[in-house]
Parts: structure tokens; sequence; C-alpha cells
């Protein structure tokens, strides 16, 4: 039930932010090698910046439990 989208150019990551910004995209999931190897993802709020790394998992029940009240903050 949700809606997302893979950047996968090979561009730079704080490009591919700014330009997910200027989409307002309600959140961005990095996920690089620390992050793989951790099965978490790095989490940036539209509103709120960069929420740090969280389990994939955690992350993932979260934004459900948001989209059904429909809501975009994260705590």
């Amino acid at each position: 039930g949700l809606r997302v989208s893979v950047d996968p150019r090979a561009e730079k990551t704080g490009f591919k932010v700014r330009e997910a910004q200027l989409m307002k995209v309600p959140y961005m999931l990095v996920v690089g090698d620390r992050e793989l190897e951790a099965g978490a993802v790095a989490v940036r709020a539209l509103k709120g910046g960069d929420k740090g790394a969280r389990p994939r998992g955690e992350f993932l029940e979260t934004i459900k439990e948001r989209a059904a009240k429909r809501t975009l903050e994260l705590e």
C-alpha cells in the first residue's frame, strides 16, 4: 500500500537527496554498504531532516502505522 521508487543513477548521494527534497518526497531511505551489512536503512524525512539509521523491519512497521493514520511525522 506504499508507493516507492529507486533512483539507480550513478549520481552522488547528496545530489539525489537534494532532488528528492525539491520533489517533496516525504521519506528518503539511503542504503549503503554499512546499512546493507546491518540490515538497516538511513532515514531522511522531508520534515526534520536526518533521522539516523533504523532497522529495516522497524522502519517498515512504523511507516505502515503512519500510512494507516495518514500522518507523516516520525518520532
